[in-house]
């Protein structure tokens, strides 16, 4: 478990104990574990197991938060631990020789397939090193190999892949001028590769990245539609119908943001015999009613994105920390701009009790937007929790980026 995992469960814990009024002695006696051992999970020295979590979470009558947040941490390690154990590095196949076969290319993106799911669990910060990796190799591959052209083209295709699967990572780990470069990278692979909708793809990541950095992204968004429209799967021409609705939606332009969610909604309806590329695996139903809430919410229509978000955010599952956390505070601001003031923070509490152990910048840019929005109401007691738990949380994680690298901080959230 991350430091800032355990730092999650101990700040909690120790937050419920001084609401119960208890001290680590007074605690110890009823958890059944030595004073010393509670202190040191409540400072984030030890990791809690499960069953010490249960235990201290009934104590403290906790409900269940406290289990949660071990649950959380246990299978954060257990996905690092597999993703270390499944990357093969492709440039392996070079120590047979130079010679790459019409299959490798498949056998990579199988990989490039399961190293992405990943991305599900993880935030960019963990998984950017181990993305590089894999994109570092297929480069090599691709210099030093043997190869017939259409194997060549199957390699530049995986290797766009790749740059656009670690330029999110760069992304959401905050540095944006890794992730523009690696998305620029990817596109120029996409179009020598021949592969119009991953073209396509990377250039709506750029058009996303410009929004998010405060620049001007709606022709880079209307050329990815263009670019990747004419070939694309139904699934890939809802991704970028998406984005381009969301880029709208933050121009303040709702009459396009409705037109490109509604081909997007209808694009996941069409029947095409072609299979959708891995990399749109995710892009479903329940997707896009959350970026249909998200847009509602920009739009300051919150009659429209609060009953959107409430039910698709009811069946998502907290294993998606990072993600869920995000939409949660689209749900927050929903409600602030329907004056429910409470509600609006205690959904934001949630998102960032959630975002606890992510190893992503965006969760903490939204947090923060939406504790600016609450300056007004700093009286409410709600308001004073929340601010407690950010700063809690945020001096933990000062302490655990000390020696990193300082992220890039857009002037605009995502």
């Amino acid at each position: 478990m991350s430091e800032t995992s355990s730092a999650g469960f101990g700040a909690q814990m120790r937050r419920l104990r001084a609401e119960r009024g208890l001290s680590l002695r007074e605690l110890a006696r009823v958890a059944f574990y030595a004073k010393s051992y509670l202190h040191e999970l409540e400072t984030g020295a030890k990791e809690p197991t499960q069953r010490a979590a249960q235990r201290i979470d009934d104590a403290l009558a906790a409900g269940g938060e406290l289990a949660a947040l071990a649950a959380t941490g246990i299978r954060r390690r257990e996905v690092i631990a597999r993703a270390g154990m499944a990357v093969a590095l492709p440039q392996t196949i070079l120590s047979y020789g130079r010679r790459v076969g019409p299959e490798v290319p498949q056998q990579i993106a199988y990989r490039t397939a399961r190293l992405r799911r990943i991305d599900d669990y993880l935030g960019g910060a963990d998984t950017y090193e181990m993305y590089m990796a894999e994109l570092d190799s297929t480069l090599r591959l691709l210099q030093d190999g043997s190869y017939a052209d259409t194997t060549g083209r199957g390699l530049l295709s995986v290797y766009a892949e790749q740059a656009q699967m670690a330029g999110w990572a760069a992304f959401d780990a905050g540095r944006y001028d890794s992730a523009e470069r690696l998305y620029r990278t990817s596109l120029a692979a996409a179009h020598d590769a021949e592969d119009l909708p991953l073209a396509g793809n990377a250039m709506a990541f750029l058009a996303y990245q410009e929004l998010t950095l405060g620049r001007p992204a709606t022709q880079t968004i209307a050329a990815a539609c263009d670019t990747a429209d004419p070939t694309a799967t139904p699934g890939v021409r809802a991704l970028v119908h998406m984005r381009r609705a969301w880029i709208h939606a933050v121009n303040g332009q709702p009459d396009d943001a409705e037109r490109h969610l509604g081909i997007g909604v209808t694009c996941l309806t069409e029947q095409d015999e072609r299979p959708d590329p891995d990399w749109v695996y995710w892009v479903d139903q329940e997707e896009a009613e959350i970026m249909t809430g998200r847009c509602w919410t920009v739009l300051r229509r919150p009659l429209r994105a609060i009953p959107v978000l409430e039910s698709v955010l009811g069946r998502y599952d907290d294993t998606h920390a990072r993600d869920k956390a995000l939409y949660l505070t689209w749900l927050a601001d929903a409600y602030l701009d329907a004056n429910e003031i409470e509600q609006g923070c205690a959904t934001a509490t949630r998102a960032a009790r959630l975002s606890a152990d992510v190893a992503s910048v965006r969760p903490r840019q939204r947090i923060a937007a939406l504790l600016d929005r609450l300056n007004p109401y700093a009286a409410l007691p709600c308001v004073a929790e929340l601010r407690g738990l950010v700063s809690d949380q945020l001096a933990r994680q000062r302490t655990h980026a000390a020696s990193a690298d300082t992220p890039q901080i857009p002037p605009r959230s995502e």
